[in-house]
């Protein structure tokens, strides 16, 4: 099994800041703006919010609730109207997924996602971001791939409840693929079952990626197993030895600034496997899928 960190949501070059943690911890995070999606931000829901307020008053009316939303990943079944047999999906293009194509990623893999927030407030009937407050990166939902589907060659009739996704929308691309949930996975090693695809509905410690100390949301504070050493593979795109720091039991990582999917073999790190299922477990999968 392949783990794929995959950075996704609003940044400070895609939607120009970051998604806001709410006054009730939740992690509401918000898609990047794309003007060729049919979905636009008003018909979002996050817990029964539409993202057109939220996105408007974070950005200060830049970005608003007419505008289009790219809604990718797409792990919540009651955030935008379904065709039946709708499932979990995630889309990706262009030179992000031919790093994933040449990393050998497929059925069977996994993918944690991970996006920049800050916590925000209520003041005056308009959101905003708590003043003094640092943007930092945090893991918000995964995807346990269960299929891979190249996107433009795919028949017209082929995947209806799927046909409202941006990336069937968008230029012709060879390379466009929808990866879609499984119905659920399991470690390698032990017995511990785990849902296909889901949220975090709070924000935790152990989601926080961002080392506390820092003043930087790329300086990353992961557990000691993510350790590349000198006989395995680092995590994609942090080949750098000098990138890395061991400080039982953590490690420190000063994360690459581009990119959008970081790819590490599990075969080659099975001390990950605790730690990923004490995430998944306490995970929220969507009750109206979770037929396991």
């Amino acid at each position: 099994m392949r783990l794929i960190l995959s950075r996704k949501g609003f940044d400070s070059s895609a939607g120009g800041c970051p998604s806001p943690v709410l006054t009730d911890g939740s992690l509401c995070v918000l898609p990047i703006p794309d003007p060729q999606s049919r979905i636009r931000y008003d018909d979002v829901l996050f817990k029964n919010r539409r993202l057109g307020k939220i996105v408007r008053d974070l950005t200060g009316g830049r970005i608003r609730g007419r505008h289009g939303a790219h809604l990718d990943p797409d792990l919540v079944a009651d955030a935008y109207p379904r065709e039946a047999g709708w499932r979990p999906v995630l889309g990706q293009t262009g030179a992000a997924q031919g790093h994933l194509r040449n990393q050998g990623v497929a059925a069977g893999d996994l993918f944690l996602f991970f996006g920049v927030f800050r916590h925000a407030e209520m003041h005056d009937r308009c959101w905003r971001f708590v003043p003094g407050s640092r943007p930092f990166h945090a893991i918000w939902g995964w995807l346990h791939v269960g299929g891979v589907h190249a996107i433009d060659q795919l028949p017209p009739d082929a995947l209806p409840w799927a046909r409202y996704h941006p990336h069937f929308h968008g230029q012709p691309d060879t390379g466009n693929t929808l990866y879609e949930s499984s119905s659920g996975g399991q470690w390698p090693v032990g017995t511990h079952i785990f849902p296909g695809s889901g949220v975090f509905p709070k924000l935790r410690d152990d989601l926080i990626l961002s080392d506390p100390q820092s003043r930087l949301p790329t300086r990353w504070r992961l557990p000691s197993a993510f350790y590349p050493g000198e006989d395995r593979q680092p995590l994609s795109y942090h080949g750098n030895q000098n990138r890395w720091a061991l400080s039982e039991p953590c490690c420190y990582l000063n994360c690459a600034a581009r990119g959008q999917e970081f790819v590490l073999d599990l075969k080659a790190y099975p001390d990950l496997t605790d730690w990923l299922a004490g995430l998944l477990r306490v995970g929220r999968a969507d009750e109206k899928l979770a037929g396991y």
